[in-house]
């Protein structure tokens, strides 16, 4: 081969170099963008499409989003290599720079993440508060959720609250959505869920409040960001991470990401934000 001639010309290396440039640039003519799977599919999609469409112009390569199945599947297409970047809640990334070895990097959270809070919820008239959860059927969203079981499991231990001995049934829906869903139609007395998710359905009337209230909101906590895997490029993390930044409700286009994403706006986040949630997660034996 050319690039392998022990008699390689300047021409030759200009060549080898091009054709190096152009397997890297059909390597990445596709960037693969994912989320956790914390509500539902067709959800996840349309608050994906507009931002896949801002990230085609501002990268200028074709930019997919792709579903997974689960939070475990999240984490590790992105470890793996098979996405470029995950919207990971604070637990998916803790769990993912576990699995890697350190080699994933959060970008850029929203503002609203900095200081992010879980709500208890529920339809039985004689539940008021944490200690009333005794003896009842509580459902959590995914086991790998952050706002939806790390942390609401966390705060009920503080209160000294034991979900697998002292509720007569732990239940895991899967999403946020669908632990609302468990809560308004009886099959659980209460459900621990994401505060965004919540304040969306209530705003959109999904719920009836006079049926389904919320009786507890945590304190606040670090939790999701976009996480990239460390191998990438430093020029296109760059450039990702100013495209995330510069959305603003100024402009028609990311009035509408920012709005579908429930943010304020982006800003920049760091590994050292999750040690809260790591600590957490070792402290209920789930990491």
């Amino acid at each position: 081969m050319l690039c392998l001639s022990p008699s390689r010309t300047l021409k030759s290396l200009m060549t080898c170099a091009l054709i190096a440039f152009g397997s890297i640039t059909h390597a990445q003519q596709v960037f693969r963008i994912t989320a956790i799977p914390d509500e539902s599919p067709t959800e996840l999609a349309r608050k994906a499409a507009p931002l896949v469409k801002y990230l085609e112009g501002k990268l200028g390569m074709k930019v997919e989003w792709t579903p997974v199945t689960d939070y475990a599947a999240a984490v590790e297409t992105l470890v793996n290599k098979k996405i470029d970047m995950a919207w990971f809640g604070g637990f998916t990334f803790v769990q993912a720079n576990h699995r890697s070895g350190g080699k994933v990097i959060p970008l850029v959270q929203r503002e609203e993440d900095e200081k992010f809070r879980s709500v208890f919820i529920t339809s039985d008239p004689a539940i008021k508060a944490l200690a009333d959860l005794k003896g009842k059927d509580v459902s959590f969203g995914s086991q790998s959720s952050t706002s939806g079981h790390l942390m609401p499991r966390s705060f009920l231990l503080q209160a000294g609250l034991n979900p697998d001995k002292d509720f007569k049934r732990v239940a895991f829906s899967g999403a946020h959505d669908a632990t609302i869903a468990a809560v308004a139609s009886g099959k659980v007395q209460a459900g621990a869920l994401n505060i965004s998710v919540w304040e969306k359905f209530v705003a959109d009337k999904k719920v009836d409040t006079d049926k389904v209230r919320v009786i507890y909101t945590t304190p606040p906590y670090y939790d999701y960001n976009w996480t990239v895997h460390a191998d990438m490029p430093a020029a296109l993390r760059e450039k990702l991470a100013q495209a995330l930044l510069a959305l603003n409700k100024g402009t028609p286009e990311g009035k509408e990401i920012l709005e579908l994403q429930r943010a304020t706006r982006f800003v920049p986040t760091k590994a050292e934000n999750y040690k809260g949630i790591e600590a957490a997660a070792v402290n209920a034996a789930l990491l």
